[in-house]
């Protein structure tokens, strides 16, 4: 840490009323110096980050698995519309891929009286809303594809830095309940957003609009509502081409533990997502549900009570034993056990009960993934192109899903994805065995 200025650490950092004047002050993601976090400030931030988590992540709950599929259905008809999907949802998800770890290099290095990541929360939200209307009105293959992929960039845009605020401003032994906060905003968001977007089913174009304009002002008040400390003052440190291009890249000789729990992450991310990101057809080609989107709301409630059941208790429990692993194998476990259903009984009713398990399941994980990796990061001055990294492997798989799925489908059929994803949540849970920082 370099600061000319004494600043409390561990708890008596949450516990501190006055705010740290500073503005050399770097904290650590290990929680060797906590952020400088006034109470009334955190409090305020743990209650705004449910809400920012939903601006972006109804949206990766609507778009992906209902509006852009029924977009491309609507468009080009039934009979290609898995190969469609498959190409719009992979060129949107590399596009996703490389711009947030580059949004967090720059946020990283932003300096201005509000902080390093309000402006480009600010600027992803608006880029964001204004690609989603430029896709509601896109009419050709080609065209979906651009707009897709802009969307993607304006929102990962956003999403990069409003990652990094957990590090950047909540105390170590707090992260457990913020995370658990977060994971409900994001979890809430993915599911609600199925559930908002099933009813802009045959209203493509005004869903869009919607969730450009809640996104936007959502975020706004997030940034307006918890004001940063300003950055003006940090060194910025020496740019090269070089440092560019590592902005994708984290040694993982000289950091394991960041390595393990970021392959831990994508590996189980893509397993769930493959199945639950494929819902729509799933639920008209699997099971023949002569209308989906009048089971979609249903299903998007169910998954939510197990979600925000396991989430509020998986995330304190973790802070009060101190442990992340148990919780990850748990979930794991968990997850593996409700895919088992629809897998070996083809039946919507095997479907629903799968929704609430797996969702039980995911919930736990979520609640304590995010504070595992808040402190495996590698460095105190990159946290948000660190947590941009760290974040391909939660929104590469969510918005990649549809073309993953898709292959498997095309190769294999329909019920390929649940053995996929099975051998997937195990092999993420076993990932995270190595990590040291950690229990």
């Amino acid at each position: 840490m370099t600061s000319d200025t004494s600043v409390p650490t561990g708890d008596r950092a949450a516990e501190s009323v006055t705010p740290i004047t500073t503005n050399t002050f770097v904290g650590t993601a290990s929680g060797n110096d906590d952020p400088p976090a006034p109470i009334r400030g955190l409090r305020r931030l743990m209650v705004w980050i449910i809400p920012a988590n939903l601006g972006i992540y109804m949206i990766w709950g609507a778009l992906p698995g209902i509006l852009l599929p029924q977009q491309i259905t609507v468009l080009f008809g039934q009979k290609d519309h898995v190969a469609n999907l498959a190409i719009v949802a992979t060129i949107g998800a590399f596009a996703a891929m490389v711009v947030q770890p580059i949004a967090g290099r720059i946020s990283d290095r932003t300096r201005s009286r509000f902080g390093r990541r309000a402006p480009l929360i600010l600027i992803g939200s608006l880029a964001g809303g204004l690609s989603l209307i430029g896709l509601a009105f896109a009419d050709s293959l080609v065209g979906v594809i651009i707009a897709w992929t802009l969307v993607q960039v304006g929102y990962n845009i956003a999403q990069g830095p409003l990652t990094a605020v957990m590090p950047d401003r909540v105390p170590v032994k707090r992260r457990g309940t913020f995370a658990a906060l977060s994971g409900i905003g994001l979890m809430v968001g993915a599911l609600g957003g199925s559930i908002v977007g099933a009813m802009f089913f045959n209203s493509i174009t005004v869903g869009y609009v919607f969730f450009a304009v809640f996104s936007l002002v959502v975020l706004t008040l997030f940034v307006v509502m918890n004001p940063d400390y300003s950055s003006k003052n940090l060194q910025r440190e020496p740019f090269t081409v070089l440092d560019f291009l590592k902005t994708f890249w984290v040694n993982p000789v000289a950091h394991p533990d960041f390595f393990w729990a970021f392959t831990g992450r994508l590996l189980l991310y893509t397993g769930y997502f493959a199945v639950t990101g494929y819902q729509l057809f799933l639920l008209s080609d699997y099971f023949h549900v002569a209308h989906p989107e009048q089971v979609i709301p249903l299903l998007g409630l169910l998954s939510l009570v197990g979600i925000i059941v396991s989430t509020v208790i998986a995330g304190p429990l973790s802070d009060r034993v101190g442990r992340r692993k148990p919780f990850v194998f748990a979930s794991a476990a968990v997850v593996s056990l409700a895919f088992l259903l629809p897998w070996l009984w083809p039946d919507l009713t095997s479907w629903i009960i799968m929704t609430v398990v797996a969702g039980f399941g995911f919930g736990m994980f979520q609640a304590v993934d995010t504070a595992l990796m808040s402190e495996v990061l590698p460095s105190a001055r990159s946290f948000a192109k660190d947590l941009g990294v760290v974040n391909i492997a939660a929104t590469l798989p969510q918005t990649l899903a549809p073309g993953v799925a898709g292959v498997i489908i095309l190769a294999f059929g329909y019920g390929a994805l649940f053995p996929v994803a099975i051998v997937l949540g195990i092999l993420g849970a076993l990932a995270v065995w190595p990590i040291k920082a950690t229990r």
